[in-house]
């Protein structure tokens, strides 16, 4: 990473001519503005805002620096932020957040990123999503969190949808359900497609031909609410044609719930209800209490952490365990 010391050489000025180019640029004649500004560009020179040193020489601990896409605005993956965190500090380490926006210059925020020196980069998305890398990161110490990108190879830690999703459709076949309901996440989400693929893969695995009822939310949080004309067009005379309703997430599982227990559908005793994600601070209060599968967000959160931290040399994707968490939403199925 280009210097101070190395912008003035190509400029061709001193150090303070470079400082007051960055901190007072009023206080320079344009040619030589101009010039330094032109210098900065060619080395991509970032200024350090980190103060490394301070009183008595000592360093302050080395730092992670997070490029949060709408992730710390969330309930979903505050897990993971916190959970970094206290790994970094487990290990004498600190962590600063830098928070990236869909509509904002991704530009701004990497060089905000960069003048703070972090030793570590850890880059993380709000849901399973495919990333477009920023250039100037991949040649810095970095790994992905719940989050994957096709622009270099690099380290990802994510959840396993296939499999959580593979679990938890194998333990609803061996408490007897036969007749599943399915309204999965978009088709357009990673989430969607995994979740859908771990379904089938533990259905054709029981010799089950794959159930025709399968839905694709559209994406948008408004489409929600379309939860309720797809379980009405299967409530033929008032009664379900389905004994299992298995849900894209747990909001799937909110809008579902509602629906179903104000039509006089008991749950489970009439349909069963599986959800996914295990929504902070929510997944206990559904009445019946919701069985569901667990996104890892601790296990990413530290993985992470633990990937700048002790240097790891892979940059494989490594998918982590979501366990299912089973509960009273899904009961067992007797058949004659």
């Amino acid at each position: 990473m280009a210097s101070l010391k190395d912008v003035a050489k190509l400029a061709a000025v001193s150090l303070m001519t470079v400082s007051r180019a960055i901190n007072n640029p009023e206080r320079l004649r344009p040619d030589t503005l101009a010039r330094v500004q032109q210098a900065i560009d060619q080395l991509h020179y970032v200024p350090d805002f980190s103060a490394r040193k301070i009183r008595d020489r000592q360093s302050v601990p080395p730092a992670i620096g997070v490029l949060a896409l709408d992730t710390a605005t969330t309930p979903f993956s505050v897990e993971l932020l916190l959970s970094l965190e206290k790994t970094a500090q487990q290990h004498g380490w600190t962590t600063f957040v830098i928070n990236l926006f869909e509509h904002q210059d991704a530009q701004q925020a990497v060089d905000k990123l960069l003048s703070l020196r972090p030793a570590g980069i850890v880059f993380t998305t709000m849901g399973l999503r495919r990333i477009t890398l920023p250039a100037r990161l991949r040649d810095k110490p970095l790994v992905l969190a719940n989050c994957l990108s096709d622009d270099a190879p690099v380290a990802s830690y994510v959840p396993d949808d296939v499999d959580g999703q593979y679990q938890a459709t194998r333990a609803l076949i061996a408490r007897g359900y036969r007749r599943p309901l399915c309204i999965h996440l978009p088709v357009c989400t990673l989430a969607g497609r995994r979740r859908r693929a771990g379904f089938e893969q533990a259905w054709r695995e029981a010799g089950l031909p794959l159930p025709a009822q399968q839905y694709h939310l559209a994406l948008g949080d408004n489409h929600y609410l379309d939860t309720v004309s797809l379980l009405a067009a299967h409530l033929p005379q008032g009664r379900p044609d389905f004994d299992v309703l298995v849900c894209g997430n747990d909001r799937v599982a909110f809008v579902a719930y509602q629906y179903l227990l104000g039509q006089g559908i008991r749950i489970p005793a009439d349909v069963a209800v599986l959800g996914y994600d295990n929504m902070v601070g929510i997944g206990e209060l559904f009445y019946p209490a919701l069985t569901t599968v667990q996104l890892p967000h601790l296990a990413i959160g530290r993985e992470a952490a633990l990937h700048i931290i002790e240097q790891r040399p892979h940059r494989e994707v490594c998918a982590l365990p979501s366990p299912l968490l089973a509960r009273a939403s899904v009961g067992v199925k007797h058949t004659a």
